[in-house]
């Protein structure tokens, strides 16, 4: 791998909160924010594609207690189940449940399949978390 070198022009004010962050975040360098922050451009470009295969995880908070809730879920999850690649149930107290699934497909999809899961009456919270298959970030 090449590696090119840029510069770049920033106000005081900004490049001083730029270095906060990277302190905060403890990155080794300014370049690997940088190059952090233009992979999250590129993830999030992938994510506008409709035919780009991207990959993410739909995470969900509900209660057990709703009656057949537990069935929806995984009756929706199967309905999608070309998307759906693994889930992971944990038991948060005795009435509530997390729920992760791993989802790859094309972000339409995806997309799709995580608004039915997060929209079923009873789930008290639910987030699409989008990433990629690292295939376009060299």
């Amino acid at each position: 791998m090449s590696i090119t070198r840029f510069g770049i022009s920033l106000e005081h004010r900004l490049l001083k909160r730029f270095d906060s962050l990277i302190r905060k975040k403890d990155y080794a360098s300014r370049s690997e924010a940088i190059r952090d922050l233009i992979r999250d451009s590129l993830v999030t470009e992938e994510w506008e594609s409709s035919t780009t295969e991207t990959v993410g995880t739909i995470t969900l908070v509900y209660s057990h207690d709703i009656r057949e809730l537990s069935d929806n879920l995984n009756d929706i999850q199967h309905q999608y189940h070309q998307l759906v690649k693994s889930t992971m149930h944990i038991h948060l107290d005795g009435h509530n449940c997390l729920e992760v699934v791993v989802v790859k497909g094309r972000a339409k999809d995806i997309k799709s399949v995580a608004d039915r899961l997060i929209g079923t009456k009873g789930v008290k919270h639910g987030k699409l978390i989008a990433t990629t298959t690292g295939k376009r970030l060299k």
